[in-house]
């Protein structure tokens, strides 16, 4: 199987090899909420996960729905959001189908652990997809996994790819290293701000 099948992700869930999963929410995205910089809006967090970022920007006002491909990762986030009585909403969707369902929908896109997972060839359709699903002037709140080791998932990306991605498309508001990662993920990740031109 290969990590453009649902299948392959959905097999991680079911053997509970997800060690991409930290169990919480990001701390750069917990450090940015509580500074409250953000205007709440709509908000799609792509390749969502067990939910908890999405879980943490509903918590602050946002109107949030998480989109995953694999369809334990949802009904695992579902029952994280009932439970914490969390406002998040989660969708089984291959993000790269988004745009035909949300054009030009959410006011923001959140990324954490997406654009690492995809097939590094799908980065430029991944793009794509955030421009044409973010209103005008969205932005995209992203964390990239900038480790620099050959192969993957999670596959790494390096500031200036990140630009070279993003640059035609989006305003770079902010790039620079996250000082708060968990102990696994230090010096691997950065935090970009980018808002749709």
């Amino acid at each position: 199987m290969e990590t453009y099948q649902s299948e392959y992700w959905e097999q991680r869930y079911q053997e509970g090899t997800t060690r991409w999963d930290l169990g919480q929410a990001a701390p750069a995205f917990v450090s940015l909420l509580q500074s409250h910089s953000l205007q709440p809006g709509k908000a799609a967090v792509l390749g969502s996960g067990r939910g908890y970022d999405a879980i943490a920007f509903a918590k602050y006002g946002f109107d949030v729905i998480g989109f995953d491909f694999a369809p334990a990762a949802i009904a695992e986030a579902t029952a994280i959001a009932q439970a914490s009585d969390s406002s998040a909403k989660f969708l089984q969707r291959d993000i790269f189908d988004l745009p035909a369902e949300f054009s030009q929908y959410f006011h923001y896109v959140i990324e954490h652990t997406c654009f690492c997972a995809i097939n590094p060839q799908q980065r430029q359709d991944y793009v794509k997809v955030v421009r044409e699903i973010l209103q005008p002037r969205g932005e995209l709140i992203a964390i990239f996994f900038t480790h620099s080791r050959p192969g993957g998932p999670p596959f790494g990306v390096s500031p200036e790819e990140i630009k070279q991605y993003f640059a035609t498309d989006f305003e770079i508001l902010n790039l620079q290293p996250i000082t708060n990662s968990v102990p696994a993920r230090q010096g691997e990740e950065h935090f970009g701000h980018f808002r749709l031109i």
